[in-house]
């Protein structure tokens, strides 16, 4: 029998728990809101580490909501006018970085007290999708241009200067660090391709291959769990696919609504996956047996 780690063995013992408390067997979908909490397009979770969950267009575009741990939801924060949320990432543990679509920023909303400001501004994206941080800060940005079909990716320093890495790529939208910070991972919706690339000490990327294609349905927001296991929303298929660091597929797990959108880690262990389910407007979740990246991150700067 093979020894599993602490957080796999606490993740396996908590879902035992929550199963008994309703939430559901290991990769089982339940509801965390109810229905049209958030617009038709619910994007963008992040999960804080209070274990609050925030997400975009709550209720009107242009704001963010934040789910307690009990589902309970309001209100956290209106964005500036003209600005819509997309991706949203936890930067330096007190800080949401929100890709402003609509103004062409990303912004950095202030947790605690709750001050939105401009982290970087740049007129040549197109319209910034999704983020992924590094444990040292880089951040990257997915950036489509779905009239023309293609897009572009970016990497964006501390100080909120952009650098463009690759144009002329497909529709770019979910993107993910592994949990070494070795590699980088970029899908495009509508070539329904997944690429992997090797990160270099200065943050620039090299050695580009692919590391999944699908033949039906679009991609969204993807991330990954701490054995480098990455999560993929399937839009229009209604499914997260579960993918090995070698590209297998290890799982999928059929959610309620048809369109989901991103996934974050989260809950007491960092075992459960939430959802935003566009078509819903709804949070969905479901337990896992290993805690996500972004969880360990959140903890190792407590």
């Amino acid at each position: 029998m093979k020894r599993i780690g602490n957080f796999m063995f606490v993740c396996l013992l908590f879902g035992v728990l929550t199963e008994s408390s309703g939430q559901g067997n290991l990769f089982e979908s339940y509801d965390v809101t109810e229905d049209s909490v958030f617009l038709s397009w619910a994007e963008g979770p992040a999960v804080d580490a209070e274990g609050i969950l925030y997400a975009v267009n709550y209720k009107e575009n242009g704001t963010i909501g934040k789910v307690m741990p009990d589902g309970t939801h309001s209100l956290f924060v209106k964005l500036p006018e003209g600005s819509i949320g997309n991706g949203l990432r936890l930067f330096n543990r007190d800080y949401l970085l929100v890709a402003d679509y609509t103004g062409h920023n990303i912004l950095q909303v202030s947790i605690p007290d709750k001050e939105v400001a401009v982290f970087g501004h740049n007129a040549n994206m197109n319209q910034p999708n999704d983020l992924a941080v590094t444990s040292g800060g880089t951040i990257y940005a997915s950036d489509p241009d779905w009239e023309n079909d293609n897009g572009q990716l970016w990497m964006v320093n501390g100080q909120g200067e952009f650098f463009l890495l690759e144009s002329q790529m497909g529709t770019t939208n979910g993107i993910e660090v592994s949990p070494d910070d070795k590699y980088l991972y970029v899908n495009e919706s509508n070539q329904r391709n997944i690429w992997k690339y090797d990160i270099l000490y200065d943050g620039t990327i090299t050695n580009k291959r692919l590391f999944a294609k699908f033949e039906d349905y679009g991609m969204d927001g993807m991330r990954c769990d701490q054995n480098g296991n990455l999560y993929v929303t399937r839009f229009g298929k209604g499914t997260v696919v579960v993918l090995s660091p070698a590209g297998g597929m290890l799982r999928e797990v059929v959610l309620k609504g048809d369109k989901p959108t991103n996934v974050a880690f989260g809950g007491e262990d960092g075992c459960t996956v939430f959802v935003t389910v566009a078509d819903r407007g709804a949070i969905e979740a479901f337990r896992t047996e290993v805690s996500g990246r972004a969880f360990h991150l959140i903890q190792s700067r407590e």
